[in-house]
């Protein structure tokens, strides 16, 4: 077992300790302030703080993790093995020229979303505001690299220090925010359809439309006998997120109380595990967000405990908060819309920390590291370029040993319209996220 000495156990040491030895490294540790106990103990131990108590592993400690307060700080950065780093230290008893811990708690916990920001078009914190991309370290998943160094030290001073090494994971997941293009939408929403397409003069998306409701072609969003077989022949459980709302300028998807829609959620259910997709809407109604989730778990008779926010609605803390008051165990939106990467500097999952209330929750958040829409529609990149981009951060995640998770639509794999060879590129992800 490790033993960590500090002079003072906050609630943000306990939370940024547990980050690093239990949710990273996966090691046995122990925290103390007791300083005697500390000198007494004759197995591997680690000290944080202003000075070492004696010859053990030291990390000089900036005051974030000390304090409770909330105040914007100006960062400086230093180059720590070709990564940008941040919170120095120029004490030179200290193992690292810098504060890892206070690092990754100001990362981690988003720190800077709490503080003043300028807003993108739908409210977001978008990926420009982020000291990550304004560094050039977004690409990496700086935590789990710094988590990586800690072990290292660690296990070079304590060859009999054990870690229970975590396995690098994959984790296909598909959001549905509209379960067909042209099926099941009502009359009132076809018509509109017909005449939307009309105005624009799309006499091809006026024939296909035709076609497809009078059932001589497949709906172009239907991809879910692709999807069953790809995902079987692979041998992954990928994970669904619905969009069951009301019907909203942002929220588009088949009136929930359409029986094929319920229907094909079931069937999902049978092969995946399937969770809520809050709506745009419901960052802004509490009850909204509770009747969405309840209706869901009406259909598919379980409870409700995962969920990505549509559009990647997250504003801290309110978005997670709400989750948490209903009982959400598991969060997978963290990640920005505009750029891939990682949004929290980690891809190994970890409890959100409510800042404001500071205490650890036990929502576990789910990092993830790209979104093909991303890459689409935000960077007009081909597929060959998105392939491009995809590969170096699966390698990143291998490195590391963390998790890969991948955010794809029901539509981007129909090999139709604009999506024509990114079905292809799916497939050539998994393979590449496959192998070990």
């Amino acid at each position: 077992m490790l033993l960590i000495y500090t002079e003072k156990i906050t609630n943000r040491v306990k939370f940024t300790m547990g980050l690093y030895f239990r949710d990273i490294l996966h090691v046995k540790y122990e925290l103390t302030s007791d300083q005697q106990a500390f000198e007494a103990y004759d197995g591997p131990k680690m000290s944080y703080g202003k000075s070492p108590v004696k010859d053990e592993l030291f990390l000089a400690a900036e005051h974030i993790l000390f304090e409770r307060k909330i105040k914007h700080i100006d960062l400086n950065f230093i180059d720590f093995e070709g990564i940008p780093a941040f919170f120095p230290v120029y004490n030179k008893l200290s193992a690292l020229p810098f504060d890892p811990l206070a690092a990754g708690f100001y990362i981690v916990t988003r720190y800077e979303e709490y503080l003043p920001y300028k807003k993108d078009e739908y409210g977001r914190f978008s990926a420009k505001e982020s000291i990550a991309f304004q560094k050039g370290f977004l690409h990496k998943p700086v935590v789990n690299i710094w988590a990586t160094k800690i072990k290292k030290l660690l296990s070079e001073r304590y060859a009999n220090l054990e870690f229970n090494a975590p396995k690098y994971k994959f984790i296909p997941t598909i959001d549905i925010d509209a379960a067909w293009a042209y099926r099941e939408k009502g009359l009132f929403r076809t018509f509109g359809g017909y005449l939307n397409a009309l105005y624009h003069a799309d006499f091809k998306g006026i024939a296909e439309r035709t076609r497809v409701l009078a059932g001589t072609q497949n709906d172009p969003f239907d991809t879910y006998n692709f999807q069953l077989k790809i995902h079987r022949r692979y041998k992954l459980n990928p994970i669904y997120f619905v969009l069951f709302a009301e019907y909203g300028l942002n929220d588009k998807n088949i009136p929930f109380r359409n029986r094929k829609f319920q229907t094909l959620i079931k069937s999902l259910a049978d092969h995946a595990r399937v969770g809520i997709h809050p709506s745009f809407n419901s960052n802004f109604d509490f009850k909204r967000l509770k009747s969405e989730v309840e209706r869901l778990s009406h259909v598919l008779n379980r409870e409700i405990n995962l969920s990505r926010q549509h559009f990647l609605m997250v504003q801290l803390p309110g978005t997670y908060r709400n989750l948490v008051n209903l009982d959400i165990s598991d969060d997978y939106s963290m990640g920005f819309a505009a750029q891939p990467g990682f949004r929290a500097g980690i891809c190994s999952s970890f409890r959100f920390y409510d800042l404001d209330l500071d205490t650890e929750t036990k929502l576990q958040i789910h990092p993830f590291t790209y979104m093909e829409g991303t890459l689409k529609d935000y960077m007009n990149l081909s597929v060959n370029e998105a392939s491009a981009v995809i590969k170096p951060l699966i390698k990143e995640v291998k490195e590391v040993n963390g998790t890969f998770i991948s955010i794809w639509h029901n539509e981007s794999l129909s090999n139709a319209h604009r999506w024509q060879g990114w079905q292809q590129l799916y497939e050539e992800m998994i393979q590449e996220a496959m192998v070990k």
